[in-house]
């Protein structure tokens, strides 16, 4: 299938997944919260990576929907997390009110504090993975989504504030915040099958770094081009909210180009193992660089 179709696809599969084995707590506005948040659409992104990586490793199976899951899971805890008074302080997330607007501060951050744990219950009693795959998965995941990936990366982003980083900083700290999850799912996919390939892991591991980067450079771009803008500066963006930007640091231009760069060290390491740009990962990576929103 075309890139289209295959993010559509992976959407449709890993949403109807969602609802129907998701353990539903006790509390109903926790579990009414908890979905506003998980089914509130976006692209699906990392999920499609799992997929993808899976593919690429030789799994075309449907083992890949328990990791993305779980992934998606720590994924939209943190833009709960991030949209909170004391963290970005947003008022909209994909057009609707953000969790704490919509519920309220407290809600939000267990709701968020459940998801992140229901993510390593479903890795852990996934009838579909066996023990070893279980524990390789829990601690790509945990090691990606903690204090040494994206929960250390927060941290940097919020004592960065109103400071001038140098290239290798910014690079450091988006390294962590965004790119460590873009990495564990590409890790995760590839622990779909056994027994795993040390060149195909080390591939994918400067892919991800390099599409991580991508990622984050394209978002601050499209935080200075989109249409969407209050008083001249893009609403909850990092150039309103003065923070260090690929932008800031290096210009539009500058940012476009370092982008491209990415892109290129991205599909660099896809031919190390065979794979081009007509590949599903590597339309993935074009698709990172050339989205409009």
């Amino acid at each position: 299938m075309n890139l289209n179709d295959f993010l559509r696809d992976t959407r449709q599969q890993l949403e109807n997944r969602l609802l129907a084995s998701f353990d539903a707590p006790k509390s109903e506005r926790l579990r009414t919260a908890m979905r506003y948040s998980l089914l509130n659409g976006g692209k699906r992104l990392r999920p499609a990576l799992v997929r993808a990586a899976a593919l690429a490793a030789g799994n075309d199976t449907q083992d890949w929907l328990i990791p993305a899951m779980a992934l998606e899971m720590i994924h939209v805890y943190s833009l709960v997390h991030d949209d909170l008074p004391a963290m970005d302080n947003d008022d909209l997330r994909r057009g609707k009110a953000t969790n704490h607007k919509e519920f309220d501060e407290a809600t939000a951050i267990l709701a968020g504090d459940a998801l992140q744990t229901e993510a390593f219950a479903i890795l852990a009693g996934a009838d579909s993975l066996n023990d070893r795959q279980a524990r390789q998965m829990i601690a790509q995941l945990s090691q990606a989504a903690g204090a040494n990936g994206m929960v250390g990366g927060q941290m940097i982003d919020l004592q960065s504030e109103q400071k001038t980083l140098t290239l290798s900083q910014l690079e450091k700290l988006h390294a962590l915040k965004t790119g460590a999850l873009i990495q564990a799912a590409l890790q995760l996919g590839v622990l779909c099958q056994s027994p795993l390939s040390g060149t195909l892991l080390s591939a994918f591991e400067r892919y991800g770094r390099a599409l991580g980067l991508a990622f984050q450079i394209t978002d601050d771009i499209l935080d200075v081009t989109a249409s969407t803008e209050v008083l001249g500066k893009p609403q909850g963006s990092d150039l309103a909210a003065d923070k260090a930007t690929y932008v800031s640091l290096l210009g539009l231009p500058g940012a476009q180009q370092q982008a491209v760069q990415q892109h290129q060290l991205a599909l660099g390491a896809l031919a190390e193992v065979g794979m081009d740009a007509q590949t599903l990962l590597g339309q993935l990576a074009t698709y990172v660089i050339q989205r409009d929103h």
